[in-house]
């Protein structure tokens, strides 16, 4: 074999190893992209799922009055009071969860 045909090799490899490196970065990035759709349209579905919950839990529960004196005091709470509230209400939903 002569230089020339051993450039022509290297240089043939280098092209291959380019689309190679294309095909599956779109492989990746095709993944990504619909991983990403999925997990938006489950937050979406969860997101409408607890605002239903949320106005249900209001209607039955709670005078409208009573509701916004609430709402009001959410607003005041820290990072710390606000997780804590979070928590107690994962807890609750999960008592309430028959699964």
């Amino acid at each position: 074999m002569n230089a020339s045909d051993e450039m022509k090799k290297f240089f043939l490899a280098g092209i291959g190893a380019i689309a190679t490196t294309a095909e599956k970065a779109k492989e990746v990035i095709d993944s990504l992209i619909e991983k990403g759709e999925l997990t938006v349209e489950q937050g979406k579905v969860i997101n409408e799922e607890l605002k239903r919950n949320l106005s249900e839990n209001l209607h039955h529960h709670s005078s409208a009055r009573h509701m916004e004196d609430l709402l009001q005091k959410v607003n005041t709470l820290n990072e710390e009071e606000l997780s804590v509230l979070k928590e107690k209400l994962a807890e609750m939903e999960k008592k309430n969860d028959p699964n």
